[in-house]
């Protein structure tokens, strides 16, 4: 395993990062264009639009925002989490999880990322979800090794969850942490090379989990087939949950129990006829601002929704968009978008580890 403290470069922008460990030269690249305060530096193309579905979604993504391509060439980016200055996220099939800086472009991180076995495999062996606790270490889903761990500063993997009553997790997904540091998670068969008919399986079904602090793995609900995205209300009294079901992609809204249980859920919105219209992409990643506004990863792009359900619009990256988070100051929603890395400025914030 390697944590990379002087990074190998894949690249700068969107341009120079479409081969395996291949770096191109900074000044090739040239000086970065000026930007106004107000707006990120527009020092990349855009793509995609913004469907508005109701005037208020002015007041979130404003009416001049544009979608912004700052890095590609990935294989499938995932998990994305703003730490310490930068991006980092995970390339699913390449086992790796990258650093994207601005005005630096995308480095190695770590790798492997999500499995660290001896005997080569396929599928998307790599870490998928990655979120910071409250003593600012990088936790992770690993696909591969069918855990979540917890990255030391010393490189170390320190395992978190990886057992549910004796048996072996499918392969964690994404994962919510609260303030109290119960890491929240879900555990489709996505990591597994065949996934739910594969050999390996030990759970027979796709289960929502949490790990509390004292180190107990407790089931929370088992109703979803393939549940994905996880994200806690700013209040943490609610849990969303998606799932990426064709045949049922909805997101889940349950309510948090003050043992940390979980009570009965409701759907909060249904994308089922938005994926059989043929939109790209499945209910995945999710982050919520601070006023309880949900940005959530669907068909189409992101879905942007009231705390009440209400489906405002759409920031539509033009590719299957798996995950989403808040950057820089807070105000920067950072798209992970099939091969792509994409950025958009709001006009509302989310929390950020600074």
């Amino acid at each position: 395993m390697k944590v990379s403290s002087h990074r190998l470069p894949l690249g700068l922008g969107t341009t120079c990062l479409a081969a395996l460990l291949v770096s191109c030269h900074p000044a090739a690249q040239g000086p970065p264009a000026a930007a106004a305060p107000a707006a990120a530096p527009k020092t990349n193309r855009d793509v995609g639009h913004i469907e508005r579905l109701d005037p208020a979604l002015d007041a979130l993504v404003p009416p001049d925002a544009h979608i912004e391509v700052v890095a590609e060439g990935f294989k499938w980016a995932e998990g994305p989490v703003w730490h310490d200055g930068e991006l980092l996220f995970s390339d699913v099939p390449r086992n790796r999880i990258l650093a994207w800086k601005d005005g630096t472009g995308v480095s190695v991180f770590l790798e492997p990322s999500g499995y660290t076995g001896a005997e080569p495999r396929g599928g998307e062996p790599g870490s998928n979800g990655l979120a910071l606790d409250k003593a600012g270490h990088l936790m992770l889903c690993q696909h591969g090794d069918r855990r979540i761990v917890r990255l030391e500063n010393e490189g170390k993997f320190v395992p978190v969850a990886a057992r549910y009553k004796g048996k072996r997790l499918n392969s964690p997904n994404d994962l919510a942490i609260r303030k109290n540091g119960d890491v929240y998670f879900t555990d489709p068969p996505y990591g597994l090379e065949e996934h739910e008919r594969d050999p390996h399986k030990e759970i027979p079904y796709s289960g929502v989990y949490r790990r509390t602090a004292a180190g107990d793995v407790v089931l929370l609900t088992k109703e979803l087939k393939y549940p994905n995205g996880i994200a806690f209300s700013p209040d943490e009294k609610t849990l969303y949950v998606s799932n990426s079901d064709p045949d049922r992609a909805i997101w889940m809204a349950y309510k948090v129990k003050p043992d940390g249980g979980l009570g009965k859920g409701h759907v909060f919105f249904d994308a089922t006829a938005e994926v059989k219209a043929g939109k790209k992409g499945l209910p995945d990643g999710m982050k919520v601002d601070v006023a309880g506004n949900l940005f959530a990863t669907g068909p189409g792009g992101v879905y942007v929704f009231t705390p009440a359900g209400k489906h405002l619009g759409t920031i539509d990256t033009g590719e299957p968009t798996a995950n989403c988070a808040f950057g820089d100051d807070g105000s920067v929603l950072y798209m992970t978008a099939n091969d792509k890395l994409c950025r958009i400025r709001l006009a509302t914030r989310g929390a950020v580890a600074r």
